[in-house]
């Protein structure tokens, strides 16, 4: 027996159609192909990737993120934290492949292999094997034992009933909520002896990529989990109730993931708009100076925080669409915008790299400036 998952009530109902609004929305947005549709979608993705990790305490800043995600060396994360972002970025595009596989299923061996493909730099982890065990999560800070889930010997047949789930056909509105309860039945079954949470934001992804009205990387809500991560494991301490309890109410844990999607949907809306109006002033920027369109992308990428290497830079470019270039173009280009003051260097020889300046950061702080009020109110409160 699994976690049964509740049938919508009038609000779920209001709230799912909301959500479906805004994805609409954003995909008349993102319809027409526009050259900053690719930096951005690349910040998306790093986004997933970083808040995803730093709920296990994988913690490494964006542009780390966004480094190891192109493939590339992070400037300070550490082995262990730039080994599990690149498990988890390989998962992940694996993902992408499975969106639109039109003899896609679910099936165990599925699971066991995305568990591979993020764990697999540890052979401690058991990379794409079920637990032998008994598995317990403890509070890290108190050392007390928070979750125990089900027997090692009820797995097996635990999973071959999610993959059963998983491949039932869809009704009408329950692409969120099968998502959801896909992640909650997962993560409670706890079949893996590390990370399981990955796995179930993973598989979460998975099912929200599937025949999505949009691109999957702007499905996602792994970013709103890592920035809510005590609020997404107080949700899950109430559903579970410490140990493997499947007849309990599972929808404080729906209401939360269509709080998520409706939250980050605002702020994808929110960031699609103000990269347009970015990528615009960034174009007169370059026109006036005659730089070439190429350099857009380390523009956008310092503008939003990064700091933009000779190696990112190229990738980044490859990554969204551009022509490649050589290292010594990209030098070049970097240094011409650090000459004429919109870029700042930093670093030395191969630690090499730029940040915005401050007219860029002001350029970038007006935009944010000219933000309407942000809605936090929860959908579901009165």
């Amino acid at each position: 027996m699994l976690f049964t998952t509740p049938e919508p009530d009038r609000r779920e109902l209001e709230v799912l159609g909301q959500i479906e609004g805004l994805k609409l929305s954003l995909r008349h947005q993102l319809y027409e192909p526009r050259r900053w549709y690719g930096p951005l979608r690349r910040l998306t993705a790093a986004r997933a990737i970083q808040g995803s990790n730093t709920i296990e305490g994988y913690d490494a800043r964006l542009d780390d993120a966004a480094a190891i995600a192109a493939g590339e060396e992070p400037l300070d994360a550490d082995e262990e934290t730039r080994r599990a972002l690149a498990g988890y970025r390989d998962a992940m595009t694996y993902v992408l492949q499975l969106a639109d596989d039109d003899e896609f299923a679910y099936s165990a061996q599925l699971l066991k292999s995305l568990h591979f493909m993020m764990t697999s730099y540890d052979l401690g982890n058991r990379p794409g094997r079920w637990r032998p065990g008994t598995i317990y999560v403890r509070n890290e800070e108190t050392g007390e034992i928070v979750y125990e889930g089900p027997d090692s010997e009820r797995v097996p047949g635990l999973a071959a009933e999610l993959v059963g789930f998983l491949n039932e056909p869809e009704q009408d509105h329950d692409r969120l909520i099968r998502a959801a309860m896909a992640h909650l039945n997962l993560v409670m079954i706890h079949p893996f002896r590390d990370g399981n949470g990955r796995m179930a934001r993973c598989l979460q992804s998975l099912v929200l990529a599937r025949g999505g009205v949009l691109a999957p990387v702007f499905m996602s809500i792994e970013e709103y989990l890592g920035r809510n991560t005590q609020a997404y494991y107080d949700v899950l301490g109430k559903v579970g109730q410490g140990s493997w309890h499947p007849g309990n109410d599972a929808r404080p844990w729906v209401r939360f993931n269509l709080t998520a999607h409706l939250r980050q949907a605002r702020t994808t809306l929110r960031r699609v708009k103000e990269t347009e109006r970015l990528w615009l002033e960034l174009e007169q920027i370059a026109k006036r100076h005659g730089y070439p369109e190429r350099v857009l992308v380390p523009l956008y990428d310092a503008a939003n925080g990064f700091r933009v290497r000779n190696a990112i830079y190229r990738a980044a470019l490859e990554e969204t669409g551009g022509e490649p270039i050589t290292a010594p173009t990209a030098s070049r280009d970097l240094q011409r915008l650090a000459d004429d003051n919109w870029l700042a260097p930093g670093g030395e020889k191969r630690g090499r790299f730029y940040t915005a300046s401050s007219d860029l950061r002001r350029l970038r702080q007006a935009i944010i400036d000219a933000r309407e009020p942000r809605d936090d109110s929860d959908p579901f409160g009165g």
